[in-house]
């Protein structure tokens, strides 16, 4: 098998584009290249150190290396709608990690492996990340009818782009839970909790379905919890399903992995966990790995 890594370019060095550095390093498939932003900031200086190209020329920066085949998106939806044709036309793989929504939206567990050839992954949102999976597995089983998911996150890991996106993130996860989740119709809600010391991420999934076997919807949650922790370790069940004649409820919870943000993040971690997933598959079987 060909242990060549493809490189990776990250716009936005906040802390999601940071967290997502710290990821790439340790893949066995990518290798970080360059950091790029709009100004000076303790991102820029953090890949810096660490020996990375940087540069304060945004998606320039990317498109005057040739040699970067994956490039990771922490602006916002407004920019990526700008960066999004500039990428393609460069031949580069964008993971959107903004709402931007230009390519199709990716919940690795549960629709990667249908979609082959893009060159736009939409990593949905933080909220859909954690919930999708649970909606898809309920609909998979019992056939739902409206999945409605309530994401708790604290407002510590909440910087300015969450809170500048929190219209294009209710809107893009209540569609995600349609199109990937396979509900009939579909509603989100974020709350910023405030709490101190903070909480880590809470989901609550709310599902009426058509089918209410509650054995079958219990293997179905249990089996893609497993999916999804083969690569977000901290995800994990908070409250397992409970069926109220056809409502039927869950109640996860996702811990950061701590590689840069702390373990009470894991609403961010959980979407660069996600995009690192959809980029190792992608750069596996360009390598001719598995």
């Amino acid at each position: 098998m060909n242990t060549e890594k493809l490189k990776v370019g990250i716009i936005g060095p906040g802390n999601i584009g940071s967290d997502l550095m710290y990821k790439v390093m340790k893949s066995k498939y990518l290798e970080m290249h360059t950091m790029t932003g709009i100004q000076e900031s303790e991102g820029i200086k953090r890949a810096a150190g660490l020996g990375f190209k940087t540069s304060t020329d945004g998606v320039n920066a990317i498109l005057a290396e040739p040699e970067i085949k994956f490039v990771f998106d922490a602006t916002s939806a407004k920019a990526h709608l700008h960066h999004a044709p500039l990428l393609k036309e460069a031949g580069k793989i964008a993971i959107d990690l903004t709402p931007a929504a230009v390519g199709p939206y990716v919940v690795p567990c549960a629709n990667l492996d249908k979609l082959t050839d893009e060159v736009n992954f939409n990593m949905v949102t933080c909220g859909g990340q954690a919930t999708v999976p649970i909606a898809y597995a309920i609909n998979r089983a019992a056939d739902s009818e409206y999945c409605e998911i309530v994401s708790c996150v604290s407002s510590a890991s909440a910087g300015p782009g969450t809170r500048a996106n929190i219209d294009e993130f209710t809107e893009t996860t209540a569609k995600a839970l349609v199109i990937i989740g396979g509900a009939d119709r579909g509603k989100a809600l974020v709350i910023l909790n405030p709490a101190d010391p903070p909480l880590i991420m809470t989901n609550t999934i709310y599902a009426l379905v058509r089918n209410p076997d509650e054995k079958k919807i219990v293997e179905s949650v249990n089996d893609i919890i497993r999916d999804v922790q083969a690569y977000v370790p901290g995800y994990r069940l908070r409250v397992p399903p409970l069926l109220d004649g056809n409502k039927v409820t869950v109640i996860i919870e996702v811990e950061g992995a701590g590689d840069f943000l702390p373990s009470y993040s894991g609403n961010l971690d959980i979407i660069n966990q996600a995009a690192v997933a959809v980029a190792e598959k992608q750069a596996a079987k360009m390598l001719g790995g598995k």
